[in-house]
């Protein structure tokens, strides 16, 4: 017997999730279809692709090597099929978009009305994670595009990276805790830069641009939101950098004052991201300039001091 795509498409499932109930419902059959199929393509393989545990499947070393390359085999059925289609540049299906934590709250509420409006037959999903895991993501096939503050990494799944604009840093502190106008980096106490937990990329854009010494891991404070850390600034128990489109949604508190940094400064370029492979690679072309435009005609986030 020869292993089929559906069997392969079915182990990819149980992969990405880790259970055979949630792949099955991904993949929109019972479970027990679901279990058949892998139980098949195992006798084929002659040999168990998962260990089953009580908390849910993991792959054996040889699953892993399968999988990795069943993955790569459903993604050039998914293109070929597309292709022999006459496919239109979109997918058939909500289109599964992520966002790092630090921008979608900020971002969203401006560009998904701009985006339903230029692709009115299009549906979205949307989900929000952290840089490594959309990359994951991206590379698993569980999401389409990805919207993040780093370069893409070269050693994962081949990326097509396209800029959206520049996200420059701004210092918040307590409204009576510097004079008005710009502050450098050098005369922030490194004590008390308040940071996000570990795993933000926004965090260690922060360590290095304030060059913090030692093993930040080590500091007692570590927020899982930006809207944590401007309360603890808003008290006076610290200071932190904000994202420039965060402003309009974390500085309103009287409390807090904001500040941009003197030369050098620092930022971040916010991009979109796709896997070079996608037969929707116009379609996201597309969604780059609607996102420009929609950036370029927006409102300012904030007045600084």
């Amino acid at each position: 017997m020869e292993i089929s795509l559906k069997q392969m498409r079915y182990a990819v499932a149980v992969a990405r999730t880790g259970h055979f109930g949630q792949a099955a419902q991904d993949c929109s059959v019972t479970q027990p279809a679901l279990s058949q199929q892998i139980l098949a393509l195992e006798a084929q393989c002659g040999m168990p692709l998962f260990d089953r545990l009580k908390t849910g499947a993991q792959l054996t070393p040889f699953g892993g090597e399968f999988i990795r390359r069943a993955r790569e085999v459903v993604e050039l059925a998914d293109t070929l099929s597309a292709f022999a289609r006459g496919h239109t540049g979109q997918p058939g299906r909500p289109l599964r978009f992520g966002l790092i934590p630090t921008v979608a709250p900020y971002l969203l509420p401006q560009i998904f009305p701009a985006l339903t409006a230029n692709f009115p037959t299009l549906e979205f999903t949307i989900s929000e994670n952290r840089t490594d895991a959309l990359i994951v993501g991206l590379g698993d096939g569980s999401i389409d595009i990805a919207l993040i503050g780093t370069e893409a990494p070269n050693d994962g799944p081949r990326l097509v990276s396209a800029p959206l604009f520049d996200d420059p840093f701004m210092l918040a502190t307590s409204a009576a805790e510097f004079p008005e106008g710009p502050v450098t980096l050098a005369a922030l106490h490194p004590e008390r830069i308040l940071l996000l937990d570990e795993g933000h990329c926004f965090r260690d854009q922060t360590i290095a641009a304030c060059r913090l010494d030692g093993d930040p891991s080590s500091r007692t404070f570590a927020a899982t939101s930006l809207s944590t850390i401007v309360e603890f600034v808003a008290n006076g128990q610290g200071v932190t950098l904000l994202p420039q489109i965060a402003l309009r949604k974390e500085a309103t508190d009287p409390r807090i004052a904001i500040h941009p940094l003197g030369s050098p400064g620092a930022g971040r370029v916010l991009s979109l991201v796709w896997r070079e492979a996608t037969p929707f690679g116009t379609t996201f072309e597309k969604m780059v300039g609607v996102i420009r435009a929609t950036r370029r005609s927006h409102t300012p986030d904030l007045a600084v001091t």
